[in-house]
């Protein structure tokens, strides 16, 4: 174990290795941001918290081939950030639920906030 240059207090240090995460719940975080780490998943899911929307009009809208866009629809729906919903031959997807919403709008802030604090 390392030393500090100062001395420390254990009183501040106990617990720190401690956390609320169990092993499971360390690896699923860390799928969700794996899922939303990508740009091009990103956009997708931009444009479907925007309105729920089919695979073709998201290949036109993304400028990309509804192939692409089922591969990346399908990791975001294993990773449970966008559901489908069928209404004859088509499937329309748009975000699984509010708190998904909540996590883009919730980074948009802060680099926003961000970028701010670099200007003043």
């Amino acid at each position: 174990m390392s030393q500090c240059l100062t001395a420390c207090n254990p009183d501040l240090i106990q617990g720190v290795h401690e956390t609320e995460f169990d092993t499971v719940t360390l690896l699923n975080m860390s799928n969700f941001f794996k899922a939303i780490s990508d740009p091009t998943r990103l956009r997708i899911l931009q444009a479907v918290r925007q309105k729920t929307i089919c695979v073709g009009d998201l290949a036109i809208a993304l400028q990309m081939t509804k192939s692409a866009i089922s591969h990346q629809l399908r990791y975001l729906r294993d990773c449970q950030l966008v559901k489908g919903e069928k209404k004859g031959k088509m499937t329309y997807y748009e975000l699984a639920d509010d708190h998904v919403a909540a996590v883009l709008s919730l980074t948009l802030k802060h680099l926003k906030e961000e970028k701010h604090e670099e200007r003043v």
